[in-house]
């Protein structure tokens, strides 16, 4: 039986979770005291959107306790912290997959971290393979919602209320006023962005021409190894959630053709600086609104002090 911060979940002897996750915060924290607005996720391909933060501090994975390090191709396995288009960020440059051998509640402890450092929203980005006929390799993808065929879930075992209630509800998985400033954004910048469903399998290989039929019959525009354990654990911790698929290659049955990871990992950099136009224009945005509330905020807080009445 799983036992949730128990040595019988965690494999990690004698160290309840909660005391990883509050080891592995201040090990960034004493690196990087700010408090973030956004964490984002840089899937494969994808990293180079780490070039335009404005970099306070860079923590490899390997020096945060209880961190699992990211051994998959182009990831380079680090926080970037610091301030992207006006918007303080944590960024994770690279992510842990289940099929790299780790358990998913450990594959998303980073999400946790970046948390409880202060971020509100999480960005997910991700390769995809494209099961959606009107779909072409570079293509991006705003993910409406996920199907989750991993056969696992991060929250499996004893929960823990400190981070979060038993039965996090998923029917707005993924924020819908965060989706509208995103088309909205895609709109005015020219930037083609479908909207869709992603299924999630845990890999590492590629699927069957079967498979691929099974997942387009059943509701997935595109096909993915990642994503929704980080937004199940999001949610259960109160991040809203954000997410981006960039279709790598196209996966339909009968006209398939082999592909390899160069294949994967060119297409998905070539997308890249559309992700980059679209999320850099995004925080911008959200940068915005935030200086005109504060700005607001003050004016509401001068005019009520001369509401005031006079005292002798």
């Amino acid at each position: 039986m799983q036992t949730v911060g128990s040595y019988d979940c965690w494999d990690t002897p004698n160290v309840p979770y909660y005391e990883q996750l509050t080891a592995a915060v201040e090990a960034v924290r004493s690196r990087w005291s700010c408090r973030p607005k956004a964490a984002i996720v840089l899937g494969t391909g994808l990293g180079s959107l780490a070039e335009e933060i404005e970099v306070d501090a860079t923590v490899r994975y390997e020096d945060v306790p209880y961190l699992p390090v990211s051994t998959a191709v182009s990831h380079k396995g680090q926080f970037v912290c610091g301030t992207l288009a006006g918007v303080p960020v944590a960024t994770m440059q690279g992510r842990m997959h289940g099929y790299e051998g780790y358990p998913l509640w450990q594959t998303t402890l980073a999400v946790r971290v970046m948390r409880a450092l202060g971020a509100e929203t999480l960005i997910l980005s991700s390769a995809v393979g494209g099961l959606n006929p009107q779909y072409a390799n570079g293509d991006l993808m705003l993910v409406d919602d996920h199907i989750n065929l991993m056969g696992d879930n991060p929250l499996i075992g004893v929960n823990d209320e400190r981070l979060g209630p038993r039965f996090p509800d998923m029917c707005d998985a993924y924020d819908r006023t965060l989706a509208r400033q995103a088309q909205e954004v895609a709109l005015s910048e020219q930037i083609v962005l479908h909207r869709g469903v992603l299924a999630a399998l845990r890999g590492p290989n590629l699927e069957t021409r079967g498979e691929y039929r099974f997942l387009r019959g059943i509701g997935a525009d595109v096909v993915g190894m990642s994503m929704p354990p980080e937004t199940i654990v999001a949610r259960h911790c109160g991040l809203k959630v954000m997410g981006f698929a960039v279709v790598t290659n196209v996966c339909l049955a009968d006209r398939l053709a082999p592909v390899g990871i160069e294949d994967i990992v060119d297409t998905a950099s070539l997308a890249e600086p559309q992700l980059r136009r679209l999320l850099t224009r995004l925080l911008a945005d959200w940068a915005a609104d935030s200086s005109e509330t504060e700005q607001n905020a003050d004016l509401a807080s001068v005019s009520s002090t001369f509401r005031q009445p006079f005292t002798s």
